[in-house]
């Protein structure tokens, strides 16, 4: 029977930081992966991140239970099916968050994962081009850079936001959280830096990890309470990997609490009634399951976009553009600028992402999204602390069954009530000199709502998930009923076995989630490393 130091279950953006850390720390790793290579055009080339999106070839396309406070809509909840995971086919925005977001980790339970605790991880991560100092790092497996997706009106737009009164922020992942600022992205030279491509494509030193591709996890292997291993399904054929050390797991928000209960770890009654022995009844496996949800506003320009340049022999120029340069429309990211304002002064931290896109998009017949052919601009108007706490569930015992979830995107109508407020500060820039000149017309929600009912009436209609899901395993102390692991990762009640990845967040950062995701699994090793030699002595 094979057998390695360490097993690491999922390479996406945090399981490929971890198995990189571990095996520069001279450990043998097996990184298990159910998906396939990262290593394709399609992911590499920013632009064409709309091709894998909802590609089951790279996306594991789950479909969310209906939702009643979106009229019943079964959204489908995008998660990465390669290498790299979410960072391999994201939208490639850059941004940790706010510091009162990691401190409020911290007075959740888990400690030692405050903003003091997690910042140099971040810049330990980073190969920032804007160079580093307090807050950002150079040197780093994860470049971050600048947009070469530039268009003046992007311009314009921080100058109308500024005019609005948002602040400035020079480095909204630096000093200052607050403020309006050009979207930072995860691409080198133009092309993307998924985690798997920092930290195992790229790596430096150690020893090489072993990578299993198309290797999908039947169920961890537990003994006298300790994680020995895994079964999993390759080739066709099951096939058992035994662990020295223990296991991590890092397969997602969604994936991770399914194979949880799939081994025997969870809500001891859900288990049961599928048929699972129980190993160890965790209730908070599932449970507490968070989303970022967002709606757009979308005006016509009669100033250059992407969505001119994606036309005719302009298009062919952004080809060639992008061939000899790496720059153009085809490093677009998802937001080309961003500002975090509080819609109310007392609050204690921005609850709004209102994030500025030089295109719009459109849906087709069959529901799926095309760029508009005339020049337009989007405005996401994003709540970052949403109310509600869904749950993720097993469908059945079956290893191949999705995962069932089941969640309200609008949990209260104070959540609506400030994606509302959020629409006002959306138009009020839009309104502003120098970018109100370029302003055509509003298509969605349209001029015509301006009646407060009316705009909650469209957010209950046209607000979508932003796929941040977080939350399901999440850190808390370990007398904490419902926390699934300890500030070091590790599951209660089971040895051997951690947990790095999104779902160990107690509470949603604000803004895009990945950046936070990857520190997980780079911080995270640290603590299996601490964890493994407290054990053993020195490794």
């Amino acid at each position: 029977m094979e057998e390695t130091d360490i097993i690491v279950v999922g390479g996406g953006s945090a399981g490929s930081a971890m198995t990189g850390r571990l095996a520069e720390a001279g450990l043998s790793v097996t990184l298990v992966e159910a998906g396939k290579t990262d290593r394709h055009m399609r992911s590499r080339i920013p632009a064409l991140t709309s091709a894998i999106v909802q590609n089951p070839a790279y996306d594991w396309c789950y479909q969310a239970e209906p939702d009643p406070s979106l009229g019943g809509r079964a959204d489908i909840w995008p998660a990465g099916r390669m290498l790299g995971g979410g960072s391999a086919l994201n939208g490639m925005m850059f941004i940790r968050g706010h510091r009162w977001d990691y401190d409020e980790w911290a007075r959740l339970g888990a400690a030692g994962w405050d903003y003091e605790s997690v910042l140099p991880y971040f810049r330990r991560m980073e190969d920032n081009e804007r160079g580093a100092d307090a807050w950002r790092g150079t040197g780093g497996p994860i470049a971050v850079s600048e947009g070469r997706a530039r268009y003046p009106i992007t311009d314009q737009w921080i100058v109308a936001a500024q005019a609005a009164g948002i602040p400035r922020s020079l480095d909204l992942n630096g000093q200052s959280a607050e403020g309006v600022d050009y979207v930072q992205v995860s691409q080198r030279n133009g092309t993307r830096c998924s985690a798997a491509r920092g930290y195992l494509h790229e790596r430096r030193g150690g020893k090489a990890p072993t990578i299993l591709l198309e290797a999908q996890l039947l169920r961890i292997r537990i003994e006298e309470g300790r994680a020995v291993g895994i079964d999993y399904w390759q080739d066709g054929v099951e096939k058992t990997l035994r662990a020295r050390h223990g296991v991590v797991l890092s397969a997602g928000a969604m994936n991770t609490p399914r194979l949880l209960m799939l081994s025997g770890i969870g809500p001891a009654d859900h288990l049961r009634a599928h048929g699972i022995e129980v190993l160890c009844d965790r209730p908070g496996v599932g449970g507490n399951l968070q989303d970022h949800v967002g709606t757009h506003v979308v005006n016509e320009v009669d100033a250059a976009t992407l969505n001119s340049d994606a036309q005719g022999l302009r298009g062919a120029w952004q080809v060639l553009r992008y061939a000899l340069s790496r720059r153009g429309a085809l490093t677009t990211a998802i937001g080309h600028a961003q500002a975090f304002v509080k819609s109310r002064p007392e609050l204690p931290a921005p609850n709004l992402q209102i994030s500025f896109a030089a295109f719009a998009f459109d849906f087709d017949e069959q529901g799926r999204l095309m760029l508009r052919k005339t020049p337009s601009v989007s405005t996401l108007v994003g709540l970052m602390r949403p109310s509600h706490r869904g749950r993720i569930s097993l469908r059945s015992a079956d290893p191949f069954a999705p995962p069932k979830i089941e969640h309200r995107q609008l949990g209260s109508e104070d959540d609506i009530d400030q994606i509302v407020e959020g629409i006002g500060i959306a138009r009020s820039i839009l309104n502003e000199t120098p970018i109100a000149a370029h302003i055509k017309s509003e298509l969605r929600p349209g001029a015509a709502l301006t009646d407060p009912d009316q705009l909650r009436g469209y957010v209950r209609m046209a607000s979508i998930p932003l796929y941040h899901p977080v939350g399901t395993a999440r850190m808390g102390a370990r007398d904490d009923a419902q926390a699934v692991v300890d500030a070091d990762l590790a599951v209660i009640g089971i040895k051997g076995l951690w947990v790095a990845d999104a779902s160990v967040m107690p509470s949603l950062p604000a803004g895009n989630t990945n950046a936070t995701a990857i520190m997980i699994g780079d911080k995270g090793a640290d603590h299996v490393l601490r964890t493994m030699r407290q054990r053993v002595g020195q490794l």
